[in-house]
C-alpha cells in the first residue's frame, strides 16, 4: 500500500509542474496571442536574480495532498481509528501537498532595469527565459499590453 501512495503522491507532483504557467519574456498566454502591443526600444542598465513566488491560489495541490493523505490515513488502525486518521492525513496531505506546489511553481527571475529611449527608465520583473539573463548595456525591445509589459530582446 505504501507503494501505492508513493507513486501517486509522484504523479501529484509532476501533474502540478506541468500545471506551472511560465512569466518570461518569450511565452504568452492564450488570451496575449493576436494583440497589438506597443514597442519601444531601450537599454538595460541593470539586472537583478530574483525570485518568482510559486502558486498557492490554486487548489490542485492542497486537493491532491489531502486525497493521498486520507487514503494514507486509511490505512492506519481499524475502526474510529481509522476514521480519524483519515482525517488528520487528509488535513497534513492537504497543507503538505500546498507546500508542494507553491516550490514546484517556484521560478527564478530577473528584475531588468532598462533606460527607453524617451529617457524613461522603468524596471520590469519576469522570469529568465531560454536566453538567460540580460546583460548591462543590452539593446533590448520593451513590449506593453494594457498594464502587462515585457522585456525582449
Amino acid at each position: 500500500m505504501n507503494k501505492v501512495i508513493m507513486i501517486t503522491f509522484a504523479a501529484v507532483v509532476l501533474l502540478l509542474q506541468g500545471c506551472a504557467s511560465s512569466l518570461s519574456g518569450d511565452t504568452y498566454s492564450r488570451s496575449e496571442a493576436r494583440k497589438v502591443q506597443n514597442v519601444e526600444y531601450a537599454w538595460v542598465d541593470a539586472v537583478k536574480p530574483v525570485v518568482i513566488e510559486g502558486r498557492t491560489d490554486s487548489p490542485l495541490g492542497a486537493g491532491a495532498g489531502a486525497i493521498v493523505g486520507g487514503i494514507a490515513g486509511s490505512t492506519v488502525g481499524g475502526g474510529k481509528g481509522s476514521s480519524i486518521a483519515s482525517v488528520v492525513g487528509a488535513v497534513a496531505g492537504g497543507i503538505v501537498g500546498q507546500k508542494i506546489e507553491e516550490n514546484s511553481t517556484r521560478k527564478q527571475g530577473q528584475e531588468v532595469t532598462v533606460t527607453l529611449e524617451s529617457g524613461r527608465t522603468i524596471s520590469v520583473v519576469q522570469e529568465v527565459d531560454s536566453d538567460g539573463f540580460f546583460q548591462p548595456g543590452e539593446r533590448v525591445r520593451v513590449l506593453r499590453q494594457g498594464s502587462t509589459a515585457r522585456i525582449v530582446r
